[in-house]
């Protein structure tokens, strides 16, 4: 059976004609020949056709200011649209499998691994019952690209579907086609640059659209797929509680962004709610038009219970919807059901108070029609309602609130110093025990809303903890109930957050806690005290409390950008696997359950990759089944801007913590060697020496200036931070972002591979390497990443940018890393038995897919970076070309 009408080489050459049509008719006949020249020639080159580069290198050269700025929307455009082209691809895959029953990681697929190894029913729903994925969308887009041109493209996607999947007669494919060109030209001739820096409110507007639209859309055809495929393996299936949930950090963290405020946080609680309530009444309304029923065929006590208990609320809505719909009861419902969920946001009483309260109702009427014996009707129409209420509540995604340390310990400082205590002064022990003690007694110690006598920095945290009680009060707790603690170091500096939640009546122990203060590990020293840290929160009579009224949960953020940039790739990789072992183990020694939240980039180099594969590759002793992760918002739009991609990755995930959660219960995941162990552990202390013997080098930080756009990222206007924690230009103050995207753009993935060669070279056992990529899935998979970033690498084009360096530093630098990077692609390729590094042939034809088109840009970016004086134009061109360059690499931040 043939599915679709296109191919996504003809969508990539369709779609290149247009772009180069638009060109055509809008620029000048030398500017398009000069894109067409630096096309030819990047791929003759890349063919063989040629010998060197020198054709390529001369059409850049010269070409004018302006011509500058036509190669680089040229060639950005092209990967704008190729990217949707692949994205098309992926949706026929996975149709074609889907329609073959060859669909790998799939819900079902989980579901047949369990009854296949002989688990019961009850053991499934044990299992389910514990299994709880949560993906935290965050606002870190390395996408510089304009709302105006994004519309342009989901059009664009809109279309392609329809001549894809759509059976038109030849005149409909045209005008369709006519349409694409049409759009194609829109954004051709639409600005490309964002003129101003993004704020905060704008990053959360980002990643509430794709919440509100393709996650809000899926989840429930997740659910059903769950319950269907239970239903075909086991004749009394299991019922399927509550597995997903979505929190964000967009509009709510607070770490190194001064412009997250009080009022920034509240308009994104306030326009969430907005959003998911009006998705609702969306629901609504076409549940008015399915529940036609006529009242003399059919009858339902739930129902008409259900009104007779919204009479005390809304008594004359009953009567005007009785009189509206007369003799159709269901109608009635969802008319009164309708009505108190629009007074959630507006100033008439009889809204529903919280989101329970609505599910109660939905779920009643879900009865009211299996009790009438309509279940296919239910099953269609209002089953889906209730798995979104259950799962967006009146909040869509609840926000996490995250800053560093730091702030809280000064605020904290501060705070008491007016009342005379010397915070600052004393020691980690007295901290502790002075912290406690205010937790404890039932009398405040500080007024969170006098801010006389403090500085700005104070009185933001004091602020934010008093406006936190009330967000509790105006939105219910379940809508921002987490507290992050970056770079936590000292127990002190949990406690600190403790004491403030209490001071703001958020906290009254041991009766009521809420919020889950969850410290971020991410630093070899935090990592390694993690025992000394938690266990004196857990035996803490304060935090202990805490804990407790969270029922016995606590959440551990692992940072695994900070780690990396720290301490190399494996080194980080290595470190992250121990510490999880570790804290598992800390955690069950004081009988409390672990949450482990994994703060995961977008790109290798910061914890990126496949989710399913990293969720089958974790210790099995932190496999509770309850697992959170940062969605990176710079993968955002490729994971959840087409709703079947955004399905078969909620279901990749579930598949992945459905088996995993099964192997720790089973316990048929055998123990890790300890002579696995001690090679690990060699390798990864010698890839941190050789990392760090590279940044540490003196005039290393001036190199990595001299041949990055580190400039251009800092000033591109990606997000609403500011790209450096401190404003100094030092590694350790560098956020993680700026230091993998200015990389990145130079196709060198040093935050990918570098030490991993010397690393594996401490190995001296070539056997025992291979047999540790065959049987340990951590092995494995971090090896494959590392092989994935180190495809991403064009040695050659470093070299380009190389030439941009002082003589001295190039001689320097230039040849370790050179060096580095052969030694690390034949280690890997030696110990995965490959003879590519790429060894899945759709991402190869990917890569020798963007390869020629990313070479023009990465020329001209030199050209343009070797000036020390840009015009305007010359800037924004090469601006553009870093856009292009993140677009065509892909995972860039």
């Amino acid at each position: 059976m043939n599915l679709h009408g296109r191919s996504v080489r003809e969508d990539v050459r369709e779609l290149g004609a247009a772009l180069g049509d638009a060109m055509r008719t809008h620029e000048s006949p030398e500017a398009y020949d000069a894109v067409e020249a630096a096309r030819t020639a990047a791929i003759d080159y890349r063919r063989g056709d040629s010998d060197d580069r020198e054709a390529l290198r001369e059409v850049v050269a010269d070409a004018d200011v302006d011509g500058y700025e036509d190669l680089a929307r040229a060639f950005a455009g092209y990967f704008e649209l190729v990217n949707l082209a692949e994205e098309r691809e992926r949706v026929r895959e996975l149709r074609r499998s889907e329609a073959e029953g060859t669909l790998s990681d799939s819900i079902r697929g989980a579901v047949d691994v369990l009854a296949d190894e002989g688990a019961s029913a009850d053991e499934v729903a044990d299992i389910l019952a514990d299994v709880h994925v949560v993906p935290t969308f965050t606002a870190h887009p390395t996408e510089a690209r304009r709302k105006t041109v994004k519309a342009h493209l989901h059009r664009i996607r809109e279309l392609l579907e329809e001549l894809d999947e759509r059976r038109l007669t030849p005149r409909e494919r045209e005008r369709t086609w006519r349409r694409v060109e049409a759009n194609v030209e829109s954004l051709w001739t639409t600005r490309r640059v964002r003129e101003r820096q993004p704020t905060p409110f704008d990053e959360a507007r980002d990643v509430q659209f794709y919440l509100a639209n393709a996650v809000y859309d899926v989840v429930p055809d997740v659910y059903a797929d769950l319950k269907a495929a239970l239903a075909d393996r086991y004749d009394d299936p299991p019922e399927v509680p509550e597995v997903l949930a979505f929190r964000s950090w967009a509009g709510s963290d607070r770490d190194g962004n001064p412009y997250v405020t009080t009022e920034t946080t509240e308009r994104v609680l306030e326009r969430q709610r907005r959003l998911v309530t009006e998705r609702y009444r969306d629901d609504l309304d076409d549940l008015l038009g399915a529940l036609s029923m006529d009242g003399a065929r059919v009858d339902s006590e739930a129902a008409a219970d259900l009104l007779d208990e919204a009479r005390e609320d809304v008594p004359r809505v009953l009567e005007q919807v009785a009189e509206r719909y007369p003799d159709e009861l269901f109608r009635q419902v969802v008319a009164v059901v309708r009505e108190r969920v629009d007074r959630v946001t507006g100033v008439q009483p009889g809204g529903y108070a919280d989101a329970e309260e609505l599910l109660d109702d939905v779920r009643a009427l879900d009865a009211g029609l299996r009790e009438a014996g309509l279940g296919k009707v239910a099953d269609e129409h209002v089953a889906p309602l209730a798995r979104r209420v259950e799962t967006f509540g009146f909040y869509l995604a609840a926000l996490d609130l995250r800053d560093h340390q730091e702030k809280h310990t000064h605020a904290v400082g501060e705070a008491l110093a007016r009342e005379g205590v010397d915070y600052a002064g004393m020691s980690e022990d007295e901290r502790v025990e002075f912290l406690t003690e205010a937790v404890l007694q039932d009398d405040p110690v500080v007024d969170l809303e006098d801010t006389e006598g403090v500085d700005d920095e104070t009185a933001r945290v004091l602020g934010r903890f008093d406006a936190l009680a009330d967000w509790h009060r105006e939105y219910g707790a379940d809508a921002i109930d987490a507290y992050c603690i970056s770079m936590t170091e000292e127990p002190s500096h949990v406690l600190e957050v403790v004491f403030l939640a209490d001071q703001a009546g958020v906290l009254s122990l041991p009766d009521h806690a809420g919020l889950d203060v969850v410290p971020l590990l991410e630093t070899r020293s935090a990592l390694s005290n993690a025992r000394e840290i938690l266990g004196t929160l857990f035996e803490n009579e304060a935090y202990g409390a805490l804990v407790d009224a969270r029922d016995s949960t606590q959440e551990i953020m692992l940072g695994y950008s900070d780690s990396n940039k720290e301490n190399g790739f494996l080194a980080a990789n290595w470190q992250l696997d121990r510490a999880q072992r570790n804290l598992a183990e800390i955690c069950e020694d004081h009988g409390v359950d672990v949450r482990f939240f994994h703060g995961r980039g977008g790109s290798i180099s910061r914890g990126g990759g496949p989710m399913n594969e990293a969720l089958l590759a974790l210790p099995k002793e932190t496999v509770t089944g309850d697992v959170k992760f940062t969605q990176q918002g710079e993968s955002i739009a490729e994971t959840y801007g087409n709703p079947r991609i955004a399905e078969r990755e909620l279901e990749q995930m579930l598949n992945a913590q459905v088996r995993a959660r099964h192997a720790a219960i089973a316990e048929d995941d055998p123990d890790v060697p300890d002579e696995w162990v001690a090679a690990m552990s060699e390798m990864a202390e010698t890839a941190r020496e050789a990392y760090r013997d590279l940044l540490d080098s003196e005039g290393f930080v001036s190199y990595f200036e001299a041949v990055t756009p580190i400039d251009v990222v800092e000033d591109l206007n990606l997000g609403s931070r500011p790209a450096s924690r401190t404003g100094e230009r030092a590694v350790e103050d560098l956020r993680a972002i700026p230091w993998v995207f200015s990389w990145t753009q130079t196709r060198c993935v040093i935050p990918g591979w570098y030490g991993l060669g010397a690393g594996l070279a401490a190995c001296e056992d070539e056997d025992l390497l291979e047999e540790m990529y065959e049987e340990w899935p951590f092995f494995r998979t971090t090896l494959d990443n590392a092989a994935l970033a180190l495809a991403r690498s064009e040695p050659e084009i470093t070299h380009e940018y190389a030439q941009l360096a002082p003589d001295d530093l190039r001689k320097r630098f230039q040849p370790r890393i050179d060096e580095e990077y052969e030694r690390a692609c034949e280690a890997v390729l030696s110990v995965t038995g490959r003879d590519d590094l790429v060894d899945r042939e759709w991402l190869r034809e990917s890569l020798d897919r963007r390869n020629p088109y990313v070479d023009p840009l990465n020329f001209l970016q030199v050209e343009l970076l070797d000036r020390e004086d840009r015009s305007e134009t010359a800037e924004r061109a090469l601006r553009l070309s870093v856009m292009g360059v993140a677009a065509g690499m892909q995972n860039t931040g």
